[in-house]
This record gives C-alpha cells, structure tokens and sequence, in this order.
C-alpha cells in the first residue's frame, strides 16, 4: 500500500504549522488595525448574490449554495488552498493502493454528528451510496467523483476502505469536496428532495437554525465541536455564535447595506463599488477559481455549432480582455483555455484563444460562410445563429454576454441571449435543450476535464466518443504519478480546444465585500467561503 499516514502525534507539529501560516493570511490589512485576538461571538450577516438552491451538501452546486452548505458537513480531508496537499479532517491517516482502486480512511474517535450520533465507517458508506442514489441529475459533481465505485466496506467502526472497479487517482482530492462531506443516517435516508429543505445533519461547525427557500437560511454554532480540518487556524469551536444568509439579488443594494451596516458581508462585490466600500472602511477580498472557466460549449449536434468550422472561428472572434476591462475589473483575468490558472496542470493557451478577428473571418470565409445583407453570414441557406442559454447564477453573466454578442455580430455571427432561472437552466442542460450553455464549474483538479467533457460524463455537448480525447480522460484517473497526470490533464485541454468543445471567456474570482470588523474571512481551496476562523471585532 502507498502510506499516505498522518501519526497522531505529528499532526501537532502540522496543526502548528497550519495555524502560523493562517495568521499570515488573515486579514491584518483590515481598516482598524490590529484587532487583537480573535474574540468568540457575535451573528455575522452575509449578502449573497442568489438564493441558495438545495441545502444538502451533497446536491449543491453553485458559489452561493455551497457558501452555506459547506458550514454544515465536515469532509474525509480537506486540501490546502496555498500548497494543494491534501490534509486530514474526518479522516486522521489513510491508505492508498498501488493501483488507486482502493482507498483506506482510519476515522478520528469521538465525533458525532449533530442529531448526536456518532461518526462511524457506515457513516462514510451510507453517505457515498446515497449521492449515487441521488444520481447524476441531483447530484452532478458528487457522483462523477464516485466514477465506478463499487462500495464501501467497514472495516471495523472507524475504518472504511472505498474501492472502484476502475483506478481513481482524482479521488481522494475529491474526498475534501462539499459534494462528498459526510452526513448522518437521518438525512442520507431522506429522498432527494426533502434533502433540500434545510434539516440535514453533519457533523461540521454549523447547524441549520432555519431555513426559507429562495429567501435567507440562519446557521448556529455547533456547541462542542473540536476535530476541525488541519487547515484551519485554530482547533475548537467556531468563533461566530451565528450566521444569518439573506438573498440581496441587486448589487447596489448589497454594497448600500454593508456601507449602512446592515450587513457584514457580501458576494459579488463589483469593482466600481470599491472606492465606496473603501470610504466605509470596507474592502474587496477576492481569489481566483480553478477548474473549467466561464464558457461557451455548444451542442455539436444542432444548428451551426455543428460545423467545427464556426466552432474554431468562435475561438479568436471574442476579445476576453475587452470582456475583464469593461464588464468585470482588475480582480478578474481572461480565460485561456479549457482550465482556469489555478487549477493543478493548468495550461496557457493564449496563443491560440487570442483576439484576432480577421482570422475569425477568414475561418468562417474558407468554410463557406458568407455574409448576408445584415452582415450576418450564411451558408446553403442557414444562417450563422444559434442561442446561449444561461442563468444568473454569477451576476456578471448578462454584461458578458451582451458584450459578447457585439463582439460576434462584428464577424458575422448572431448570437441570442436565452435567460432562464436557475431551475430551468438544470434542467435543460440535463435534456440537452440548447445551441450552447454558459457556465463555469469549479474544482481544484484537473479532473474536472472528465466531468464536463468526457462522452460518459455529463457531454453536454451531446457528442458522440472522441477517442483520443476520452481515453486520455480515463488515463489521468489510473495515473498515480502527479508529473504523468499532469501531462496527461494538458493533453486533454489542447484535444478539447482541438474540438471545439469549448469557448472560454473569462475566469471567474469571488469577489466579497467585508466591513472592517469582519476578520479572517478565507477562502478554501475550491476558492469558497470557509467561516470557521472568521470573527467580529468590537461586537
């Protein structure tokens, strides 16, 4: 077996490390001051920019979702946003086989959930089976995680070996997500829906003291908690007493009521609003996403995206800089490629993706495309238009994409804009109901390639099979080796611009507006909210 063990007596040594190297990141250029030490108590009030779609941890999906979510449930390991490594959380030490088909996790002893039962191997087993119950349209993210998972064994009470039939290298990274936190019997028993409704039990810092759907959700703290992740700065119970979720959809609003004092915290926090949040003693804290960029994949199957000419043509027609300079600000960066920067094995394809309209042209002219007495082209009598269907689930989305239609009409493409709520969105990506789909997913492996583009993942670009491309997608899962994987996921992202499977624009940050006296406010390695370290000053 590869010993991937963390001893119990060197995790202080860790634990320490891990502190000293928080407190570096904390917010110690927060208006104010040095605050002193961090103070227990006190009800943070957040903005968020939608309203949070499912309360379960495990069917969650969007930024805003997962900002609450995520407080409630504890995953096996958590990963380190600064070096990547993985770390122990739920799981003090485990095992991995040679052939990464088998994974074995020794359970920390005394945790318990909220509904106070204890955390047990069954408890890792029944949660993994249920994401597979709730199945690849409930639960897109988690069950493409458990990609040919056969079951999960309790060796004895605090043991759990998880095997695949298929090796599995992308997993135990997959182990630290939201999609894959552990939850109690109660809640892994219940239907999907039900799950939705804000009574799931974890065992994290959090608990749900309410819960109104589309409207707010209340946590409180978890009273006795005391076997946080090893990247958290401090071990015990969180410090805020309370969080209290309220869904501010107009940006101006969100910044007028953490200005006013109404809130002490907000999402999506817009780079002209920073000279006001500045005044106010505010600031902007921003990081970047990694996994697949904001972007275009088209349904090769209908309309002009059919032809893989105008599919290469969209590539160099979008001017991502304009997009940054004029919708977004100096927090955000253009995309390059299939991969976002941050993401592990990231390659820069700027080169190829670059603005330069003339070839855009001069791809679509050699194609047969000509244009048509508006300027928009057509070929045998089809013209050169198709749809974007997209949601608000980022609140930049509509600018981007108004900017980008102009952008297109100047080569000879019309693009429609198809706003849908979040709902409808799902599930018309589900049915394939689309020209092209606008999104982003977010995840800090490469794996995230196979999710969104392998023919037996979610394809919405309803291809058929792509040799090359999908057996390079299977190989990075069975390589051990971190170098071979690597090269392997910058493979896949240059056949997926080869295919035209996606058209990247912009990568997206989160961007949060925090008053002075919200402190140590971080972000985790999938770049969302973690508020366990965070607390109030002066409250």
């Amino acid at each position: 077996m590869i010993r991937t063990r963390h001893r119990i007596l060197a995790l202080v040594g860790a634990l320490a490390a891990t502190s000293a190297l928080a407190a570096c990141g904390s917010d110690s250029s927060a208006p104010g001051g040095d605050a002193g030490p961090p103070r227990p108590g006190g009800t943070l009030r957040y903005g968020l920019s939608q309203p949070p779609t499912c309360s379960d941890p495990a069917q969650s999906g969007t930024n805003q979702t997962i900002y609450v979510a995520r407080q409630i449930v504890d995953s096996l390991t958590d990963q380190d946003p600064r070096t990547g490594e993985i770390k122990p959380w739920l799981a003090r030490s485990w095992e991995i086989s040679p052939d990464a088909k088998v994974f074995t996790f020794h359970l920390a002893d005394g945790v318990t959930f909220s509904d106070g039962t204890p955390l047990t191997a069954e408890s890792v087993r029944n949660t993994f089976d249920s994401v597979l119950r709730l199945g690849g349209a409930k639960a897109p993210l988690g069950a493409s995680y458990l990609t040919n998972y056969v079951g999960t064994t309790a060796v004895d009470r605090l043991t759990a070996r998880v095997e695949f039939s298929q090796p599995n290298a992308q997993f135990l990274q997959a182990s630290s997500t939201v999609q894959l936190g552990i939850l109690a019997d109660a809640t892994t028993a219940e239907p999907a829906e039900q799950r939705c409704l804000g009574d799931n039990i974890g065992s994290g810092p959090f608990t749900y003291a309410g819960w109104r759907q589309d409207q707010s959700a209340t946590l409180a703290k978890r009273a006795g908690y005391g076997w946080g992740s090893m990247v958290f700065a401090h071990q015990g119970e969180a410090y805020l007493d309370r969080i209290e979720f309220t869904v501010v959809p107009e940006s101006g609003v969100r910044t007028g009521s953490l200005v006013s004092g109404q809130l002490d915290a907000i999402s999506d926090a817009l780079p002209q609003d920073v000279p006001q949040l500045e005044a106010a003693g505010a600031r902007l804290l921003s990081t970047a996403n990694p996994g697949v960029p904001f972007g275009f994949q088209p349904n090769v199957t209908r309309g002009p995206l059919r032809d893989p000419a105008v599919r290469q043509a969209l590539l160099p027609a979008i001017d991502r800089k304009q997009l940054v300079d004029t919708v977004l600000g100096p927090q955000f960066k253009p995309a390059t490629g299939p991969l976002a920067s941050a993401t592990p094995g990231y390659q820069d394809f700027s080169a190829r993706v670059g603005y330069d309209s003339a070839k855009a042209k001069t791809i679509l002219d050699q194609a047969g495309w000509t244009p048509g007495g508006d300027g928009i082209r057509a070929k045998n009598g089809e013209r050169l238009s198709f749809s974007v269907l997209f949601s608000q689930a980022f609140a930049g989305n509509q600018a981007i994409l108004e900017l980008v239609q102009q952008q297109l009409r100047q080569v000879g493409v019309e693009l429609k804009l198809d706003l849908v709520s979040g709902p409808e969105n799902t599930a018309r990506q589900n049915a394939k109901d689309f020209d092209a789909t606008y999104y982003n997913s977010t995840r800090a492996d490469g794996d995230i390639l196979r999710t969104t583009f392998s023919v037996d993942g979610r394809n919405f670009n309803a291809r058929e099979s792509i040799p090359a491309l999908d057996d390079v997608l299977r190989s990075q899962l069975s390589t051990a080796d971190p170098a071979a994987r690597a090269a392997l996921i910058r493979t896949a992202q240059e056949q997926v611009l080869e295919a035209g499977l996606w058209i990247p624009t912009i990568e997206l940050s989160q961007a949060i507006g925090a008053a002075g006296h919200t402190r140590d406010l971080t972000f985790e390695a999938s770049a969302r909210l973690q508020f366990f370290d965070t607390w109030l000053s002066g409250h």
